[in-house]
């Protein structure tokens, strides 16, 4: 997501998945050959995190995380997507999240319109 500023350093974002992502989100790694291709990390009934890597973009991996998060999560799901990101929205409404809410970015870091997605549907 080019598009999205850049607001924290290298740094910052590590001692984030140190203190806070590792130790108290359920985070699930996909990997080839040793090589991470993505992951997703979930808290408390929200997907807080699934990425994947470009040069692994299309090739099924997040459907497969998705999948999984969904699985170990029966009771549902909800999740945050910035309005821009098309790719992973397109995602999300083919493993049938629907879109419940949309923000103008006020409450997010970036500032950037989002968009709040549950599944099962209400």
């Amino acid at each position: 997501m080019p598009w999205l500023p850049r607001i924290h350093t290298l740094e910052q974002t590590r001692a984030w998945f140190e203190h806070v992502v590792l130790p108290h989100q359920h985070v699930t790694v996909a990997e080839a050959d040793g090589q991470v291709l993505g992951f997703s990390a979930v808290d408390d009934g929200w997907l807080e995190q699934l990425y994947v890597t470009p040069a692994a973009q299309g090739q099924g991996v997040g459907q497969t995380l998705l999948r999984a998060a969904l699985n170990e999560h029966p009771g549902g799901l909800h999740l945050h997507v910035f309005a821009r990101n098309t790719r992973a929205r397109a995602l999300y409404e083919r493993a049938g999240f629907v879109c419940v809410e949309t923000s103008d970015g006020s409450t997010n870091e970036e500032h950037e319109p989002d968009c709040t997605y549950a599944y099962p549907p209400p």
